[in-house]
């Protein structure tokens, strides 16, 4: 076990955070520490130091912890930034302070997932992050992902790169080769998504066929981060969940990251909106070719719109 995240009055790490020239720097350096905050929480009250009860009628669950590292982390902004307006994954909408009562008189606004990996919790599996990212106009502008178990803590600005523990990241396309077997991928989904559903069931399917492996980590914020390190190739998630995606994307993005929708459309998916626009395909460039030639062969996904037409032929 690494010694314990920092606490509330311990400035963070300036290895993890992007050059302090750059636009958004205080707000990113604000996500840092009160995800670091958060996360020292969570980890003394793992694994079994909380209460959790059903959340919704498809298996989520919430816990103690999602609600107090929740309010820290919506303090620790609230402190910084009272104007902005907050989405959080438990308390929903938070107006800010000069609101007129429509709920958007902020272009700015701080998406707070407190525990991400809830269900991980719950059965005592250590794998779980605080995601925190900040939007203006839909866009992701800061980016924020601090894992408790490991005490690292990855960050990204818009134009700024991403960085982790050990200074900026490497472009992933300067990773290791692709595996004659095949990519290693992961895989998520959102909580509406029914088991029944014909696309999920055909992506799912086809990715687990064509390879190495397909991981399901329940904590799709630590799989971004994952993907940013280049430890995994490629990401495919389907009607994926809004309030931790703009943080996971953006820390990608800024690692050399592509993501586009299933149709090979270049990504604007943002936290509002129907969740049919949250579907996605991530990975290095130059794995990316091959991952939509993959999505594209699944019949449920092009049948009644346009397809993605694949550039090269499937081995």
């Amino acid at each position: 076990m690494s010694p314990n995240p920092p606490t509330s009055n311990h400035l963070p790490d300036s290895n993890h955070l992007p050059e302090p020239s750059a636009a958004f720097a205080s707000e990113c350096r604000t996500a840092v520490a009160a995800a670091e905050e958060a996360g020292a929480l969570l980890r003394s009250r793992f694994p079994d130091g909380f209460a959790a009860r059903p959340k919704g009628e498809r298996g989520d669950v919430v816990t103690d912890l999602d609600l107090m590292a929740e309010r820290l982390v919506v303090d620790r902004i609230r402190e910084r930034f009272p104007h902005d307006r907050i989405l959080a994954e438990e308390s929903g909408e938070l107006r800010g302070s000069d609101d007129d009562g429509g709920g958007r008189s902020s272009s700015r606004t701080w998406l707070v997932d407190p525990l991400d990996g809830s269900n991980n919790v719950v059965i005592g599996l250590p794998a779980y992050v605080v995601g925190i990212a900040l939007c203006v106009d839909e866009a992701p502008v800061v980016g924020v992902v601090h894992d408790p178990v490991t005490g690292r803590t990855w960050s990204a600005l818009r134009g700024g790169g991403a960085h982790g523990p050990r200074g900026r990241f490497a472009r992933v396309a300067d990773g290791r080769p692709l595996s004659p077997a095949g990519p290693l991928l992961a895989w998520t989904q959102g909580h509406a998504v029914g088991r029944d559903d014909p696309t999920a069931r055909a992506l799912k399917h086809t990715l687990e066929n064509r390879s190495r492996r397909l991981l399901q980590l329940w904590a799709p914020l630590l799989t971004w981060a994952m993907l940013a390190r280049g430890d995994i190739d490629g990401f495919v998630g389907y009607r994926a969940e809004a309030i931790d995606l703009p943080a996971g994307e953006l820390l990608a993005r800024e690692a050399g990251v592509a993501v586009r929708h299933l149709d090979g459309r270049e990504f604007r998916g943002g936290f509002s909106g129907p969740d049919t626009e949250r579907s996605f395909v991530a990975g290095r460039p130059e794995v990316l070719p091959y991952l939509l030639e993959l999505v594209a062969a699944c019949d449920a996904v092009g049948r009644g719109r346009p397809s993605y037409a694949p550039r090269h032929p499937l081995p």
